[in-house]
C-alpha cells in the first residue's frame, strides 16, 4: 500500500477517534463509508499471511494473486449486506502445563481481512473509552506494562490482599445478547452490526461437523479480543472503578489483560466485600469464576519476625508473584516463571529434540537458541533470571539425552558433550525487561 493510501486510512482513524473523544455519550451511527478499497488494503496488510488457513482452504498467497478484484469484491459484499461469514475451523492448543487444550477458532483468510478492518474502525472509537486498568490486545499496551502497573501498585500500597481470578471459558460463555447491548451504547451502524452479527452466528466446524452455538466469540479470532475487552469494559472495569472502589474502606486497584485480572486491596475486609459481590456481578452477565482456581492471597509485606506466617503467592500473564529479599536485604515484590508455564515449555523443547535430533548439530543449534531468545523476549523480567538460568540447564539435560539416542552406537559421553556445549553454546539468560531500567521507563512515555 503507498504512503498516501496509509496517510487517508491514518486520517480517517484519527477523525473518528477525534469525534468519539470529544462526544463520549455519542452513539455513533454512520462509520461504514470509512471503509473503502484503500481502507481494507491497509487490512490486509496488517492480516497475518503465514497463518493457518480456514475452513475454506484459501492461502493468503492465492488470495494476493488477485487482490484488487478480491478486496472490490468484499467491500462491495460488506456495504450490501450479501457477504456471508464461514465457519471457523476449530483446533485445540495447549493450555497451562500441557494436560488440558484451549479451543481456537481459525477464521478463513478472507474474513480475517474484514474482521481486521471492522476491528481498526471500532478500536478507534473504543480506546477514547476503555480505562487504563486494562492492558491486553490494545495497541501501544503489552502484558509487560500490566505487570509492571501491578508490581508498582504493590510496591506503593506495601502489599494488600489479592483477589486472584480465573473466570471459567470466558471466551467460550460470553453471551451476545450482552454484547449487542453494550454495543448498542456506542455503535449502531448498520453495516457494521451486520458483519459482527454474522461472525458470531457463524458457527463453529470441528471434525468436519458445523455446530451455531448461542454462546461465545472464537479465540483465535481476529475481532474477538476486541470484543471482550468490550464486554469486560462494561461487565468489570467501569463496575469497579465506579461502584467499588467508592466503597471500599482503603485504597485498591484492578490490573487485567484481556479475560485475565487481579485485584489488589489495602484491607482484607474490602477484598472479601469484593469476592462476595464479584460471583454476582459477573453471573448477571453469563460469566463465572473457577470455583477452585479463585482465591484471597494473603500478600501483605512480610513481618520482620522470620516466626511470622508466610505469605502467599499468585500467578498472573505467566509469572509467579511471591515476596523475597532485594540485595540490600529489602522486602521486595518478585517474579518468576509460573510452574505451568515452565513444564509447558520444557515439553515443547523436548518434542522438538526428540524429533529433530537426526538434524545437523548446527541446525539444531541455531533453532534452540532462536527459541531461547524468543523466551527471554517475554520471560526476561528483573529478578527471573535463575528460572531463565536453571531453563538452559534443562535444556542442555534434554538435548544430551536425545543427541544421545541419535544411533544404537554408543551413548554422547559427558567430555563429548561438553565439547558440543562449548563449540554451539546456548545463549546466556538475558534481562529484556528491567524494573528500573530506561527502556521500560520510556515504553511508558510513548
Amino acid at each position: 500500500m503507498g504512503t498516501s493510501g496509509l496517510s487517508t486510512v491514518s486520517t480517517k482513524l484519527l477523525g473518528i477517534a477525534k469525534l468519539a473523544k470529544e462526544s463520549p455519550q455519542m452513539v455513533l451511527t454512520t462509520l461504514a463509508h470509512h471503509i473503502d478499497v484503500e481502507f481494507l488494503k491497509e487490512a490486509y496488510h496488517r492480516t497475518r499471511k503465514d497463518g493457518a488457513v480456514g475452513v475454506d482452504g484459501q492461502t493468503a498467497e492465492a488470495y494476493t494473486a488477485d487482490l484488487e478484484v478480491n478486496l472490490q469484491s468484499l467491500l462491495e459484499r460488506l456495504k450490501s449486506g450479501t457477504y456471508r461469514a464461514p465457519p471457523v475451523r476449530r483446533v485445540h492448543i495447549p493450555k497451562g502445563d500441557g494436560h488440558k487444550t484451549r479451543p481456537i477458532g481459525i477464521p478463513a483468510f478472507e474474513d480475517k481481512i474484514l474482521q481486521r478492518a471492522v476491528t481498526m474502525v471500532l478500536e478507534a472509537v473504543y480506546e477514547q473509552d476503555f480505562l487504563d486498568c486494562s492492558y491486553g490486545f490494545r495497541p501501544g499496551r503489552s502484558a509487560h506494562q500490566a505487570l509492571q502497573t501491578l508490581w508498582q501498585g504493590l510496591t506503593e500500597m506495601g502489599g494488600g490482599w489479592v483477589v486472584d481470578v480465573d473466570l471459567s471459558s470466558f471466551f467460550d460463555t460470553l453471551d451476545h445478547d450482552h454484547l449487542r447491548a453494550f454495543l448498542d451504547q456506542r455503535v449502531r451502524d448498520g453495516v457494521l452490526r451486520r458483519a459482527i452479527g454474522k461472525w458470531l452466528k457463524a458457527g463453529v466446524m470441528e471434525s468436519g461437523q458445523v455446530s451455531y452455538p448461542d454462546r461465545g466469540s472464537p479465540q483465535g479470532g481476529v475481532i474477538s479480543p476486541l470484543m471482550a475487552n468490550i464486554y469486560l469494559h462494561e461487565v468489570l472495569d467501569k463496575w469497579f472503578e465506579q461502584e467499588v472502589k467508592p466503597r471500599l474502606g482503603g485504597p485498591a486497584f484492578l490490573v487485567r489483560f484481556a479475560d485475565d485480572f487481579a485485584v489488589v486491596c489495602k484491607y482484607e475486609h474490602d477484598a472479601r466485600r469484593l469476592l462476595d459481590v464479584l460471583p454476582k456481578r459477573l453471573g448477571r452477565f453469563g460469566l463465572t469464576m473457577h470455583p477452585e482456581k479463585t482465591r484471597l492471597v494473603d500478600f501483605r509485606r512480610p513481618s520482620p519476625d522470620p516466626r511470622g506466617p508466610r505469605r502467599g503467592t499468585f500467578d498472573l500473564l505467566g509469572f509467579t508473584h511471591f515476596w523475597g529479599k532485594s540485595q540490600k536485604g529489602r522486602w521486595t515484590v518478585k517474579r518468576k516463571t509460573a510452574k505451568s508455564r515452565f513444564s509447558r515449555v520444557l515439553k515443547r523443547f523436548n518434542q522438538w529434540c526428540r524429533c529433530n535430533r537426526h538434524l545437523p548439530l548446527k541446525t539444531q543449534h541455531e533453532k534452540l537458541s532462536q527459541s531461547l531468545k524468543g523466551h527471554d523476549a517475554y520471560y526476561g523480567i528483573t529478578g527471573n533470571w535463575g528460572a531463565l538460568s536453571h531453563l538452559r540447564y534443562q535444556i542442555r539435560r534434554i538435548w544430551r539425552k536425545w543427541l544421545d539416542r541419535r544411533s544404537h552406537k554408543a551413548g554422547v559421553i559427558w567430555e563429548k558433550l561438553n565439547l558440543i556445549m562449548r563449540r554451539y553454546p546456548l545463549p546466556p539468560a538475558r534481562v529484556v525487561h528491567s524494573v528500573y531500567g530506561r527502556q521500560l521507563q520510556l515504553s511508558f512515555q510513548a
